[in-house]
């Protein structure tokens, strides 16, 4: 994390302290993810917050994906303070609130398979550079129902892009969704019901790259979470049902400068799409190693169920100015100087199974 044990990190770190004491919260889930992406979580006792914060939470790095072998399995999380929340649907008296965790290795060194620290790694890169990358995904999920006798779980609705009642059941969950949103500090800008049977799409604001992916991790959290206290199931599995359409987690992202006063990606001239040269190199990147990237952007079987013909999902490593078959699209709804800041690349090959 930045600013890790400096003066910054203190003044953090005694603000959720001072705020935990003061909202009589109990419990502190600390939580990270594995290489897959799946969030894992334990609960300590908010009386030793701090002392976890100096010296951190020993837990058995073996028994995550992707982590440490038995033979040298012990590890260590320290919760960054920036990520604080209270979890909403705890009991207000006694609560509980959540931290992401960075993972270190028991000499205090990064461990080099966090996904945060990969992250984390890149983005210095990229500010050494004098840049800075922002990003925001679409996140699509199904919202299903258990299935009759015993069956396969159903899509919660017979619904189809922006309807609404009586034909949107969702309607009410995508509200509770995005009001615990607000919750975990997410600004949620947009939700409606997507095209397939019981498929659904929250967006949130874009911002910092690590912001985002953590965010990513929390809506999904908040998805599942909000469904089961319905009764109901929330799938980010990317082709859940053949014959409709499957769930991407599209990625809108654009190269700002390192004080993030201005977009690089946007040049004034509109026979070039109003796209500067860093934009095309940007693109040309992503299509260079397009196929590479699936290997994390598309990390599962199911993934490649969704990335066929008929069905929204992009089937072709190229760039666009409006093709969703692309995987690379270049959205044309605001044009000129005026939208300067809007300005982005839309990549639209990674599902929302995999690891922001």
């Amino acid at each position: 994390m930045r600013n890790f044990k400096d003066e910054v990190w203190r003044r953090n770190v005694d603000k959720v302290v001072k705020q935990i004491e003061e909202e009589d919260i109990k419990f502190v889930k600390l939580q990270f993810t594995d290489i897959n992406g799946i969030l894992k979580s334990l609960s300590v006792h908010s009386k030793n917050i701090e002392n976890i914060f100096e010296n951190g939470q020993p837990f058995d790095g073996s028994s995550i994906t992707g982590f440490r072998p038995i033979e040298e399995s012990d590890m260590v999380l320290f919760p960054d303070p920036t990520t604080f929340a209270v979890i909403p649907w705890r009991p207000q008296e006694k609560s509980s609130c959540r931290l992401i965790c960075d993972v270190y290795t028991p000499d205090n060194r990064r461990f080099e398979g966090d996904p945060r620290y990969v992250l984390e790694k890149a983005l210095l890169e990229c500010e050494e550079a004098g840049m800075s990358y922002i990003c925001a995904p679409e996140l699509e999920f199904f919202l299903l129902k258990e299935g009759e006798n015993g069956g396969a779980p159903t899509p919660i609705d017979l619904a189809g892009y922006f309807d609404y009642h009586p034909g949107d059941l969702t309607d009410g969950i995508r509200r509770e969704i995005a009001d615990s949103a607000e919750h975990f500090s997410i600004e949620i800008e947009v939700s409606h019901h997507e095209v397939a049977l019981g498929q659904n799409e929250i967006d949130f604001k874009y911002d910092e790259a690590l912001t985002t992916a953590d965010r990513a991790i929390t809506m999904k959290m908040i998805t599942k979470t909000v469904a089961a206290r319905n009764g109901y199931l929330a799938t980010y599995m990317p082709k859940p049902f053949f014959g409709i359409n499957g769930s991407g987690m599209h990625v809108h992202q654009s190269m700002w400068n390192r004080e993030r006063t201005e977009n690089l990606f946007y040049c004034e001239d509109e026979n070039s799409n109003y796209l500067s040269d860093i934009a095309r190199h940007f693109i040309g990147g992503q299509l260079r190693y397009g196929r590479e990237m699936c290997s994390v952007l598309a990390s599962w079987p199911n993934s490649y169920k969704r990335l066929v013909p008929g069905y929204e999902a992009p089937v072709f490593i190229a760039w666009s100015r409006g093709n969703r078959s692309a995987n690379i699209r270049i959205p044309v709804y605001e044009k000129g100087v005026a939208n300067a800041a809007r300005k982005r690349v839309e990549y639209r090959t990674p599902d929302p199974s995999c690891n922001p």
